[in-house]
């Protein structure tokens, strides 16, 4: 990518790094012009903000808005979600990718009624606990639900600290230090809300600098030099192609068994223009992953 025009702008220290305190300060000064819209923002409930943050992995927030209400509708504490089949689960996991997270929260949502007496912890430690929840998920967890002082650190943040704050390629443990000094005081979760909202509308992997509030805080913008983000935090690596691939395959074999039991042919039009070989093994990784249910020649979705 080419190089930024260069904006004039004081902010960048004798350490060739950008002033984390004029940028933090920006950012809290234009946080309400840019925050985004989201139902599970501020929402009461830390349950609402668990489930939110596990369908946001790996999958755009477009996507995740209309499943996630239909999902808190379905199951509004850990607790009913928990008493529901896997089945039940899988088909209010409708309209998303991923299934393996939708198993993954299920079984979150039994360790919090089994363990936690139905109530989701407040610290990063016991979030861990919970299947399918990694560092990041337990910090934005910690942070948006119960206002802890840690940093959420995903693909946007990331972004972020390599362009604006230092205009270069980071290391994840590095990135994790950055994101941590640059953490305030006080009002943490909403400061983490704004880098998120930042990097999702403006420092886009392709980014938009010309609109971005914060573009006379950006050392990328004052110095220019080519494109720090790439790969920076090790969070910024592009997803696989959907198209054609085995996560399309078994997402269309999940949406038919959602209607009910199906046999090996009825499931043909899942698989058109695909190889035999390549639909047992699409098969197999579904009941292998325990989504998936089979006795004889017929599937059915997993009821636990």
């Amino acid at each position: 990518m080419s190089s930024p025009r260069r904006v004039d702008a004081p902010t960048v220290t004798t350490s060739g790094r950008n002033d984390f305190t004029a940028f933090r300060r920006e950012l809290r000064r234009v946080a309400p012009q840019i925050t985004r819209a989201l139902p599970w923002i501020n929402h009461e409930s830390p349950w609402a903000v668990l489930v939110s943050e596990v369908m946001l992995q790996q999958t755009q927030t477009a996507r995740v808005v209309e499943p996630w209400s239909r999902f808190m509708e379905r199951f509004p504490t850990p607790r009913s979600c928990a008493d529901a089949s896997l089945a039940d689960v899988l088909t209010a996991w409708r309209g998303l990718g991923y299934h393996r997270r939708a198993k993954a929260l299920h079984e979150a949502a039994r360790v919090l009624r089994d363990e936690f007496n139905g109530v989701v912890p407040t610290d990063v430690a016991a979030l861990r606990r919970l299947p399918g929840v990694g560092e990041y998920t337990a910090n934005a967890v910690a942070s948006f639900a119960f206002g802890q002082p840690v940093a959420v650190l995903d693909t946007n943040v990331g972004r972020v600290i390599a362009r604006a704050l230092v205009n270069r390629r980071v290391r994840p443990s590095e990135a994790k230090s950055l994101a941590a000094e640059l953490r305030p005081r006080t009002n943490v979760a909403a400061f983490n809300q704004a880098m998120l909202d930042l990097g999702a509308q403006f420092c886009r992997a392709t980014p938009r600098c010309a609109q971005c509030p914060l573009e006379r805080h950006c050392a990328w913008r004052q110095r220019g030099g080519d494109d720090p983000a790439p790969l920076s935090a090790g969070v910024s690596r592009p997803q696989p192609r959907f198209e054609g691939s085995n996560r399309q395959l078994r997402g269309r074999v999940l949406n038919a068994l959602r209607d009910g039991p199906h046999s090996r042919r009825q499931l043909t039009p899942s698989f058109a223009g695909v190889t035999a070989p390549r639909r047992d093994e699409v098969l197999a990784s579904l009941v292998r992953d325990g989504l998936v249910t089979r006795r004889a020649q017929t599937y059915s979705l997993a009821r636990e």
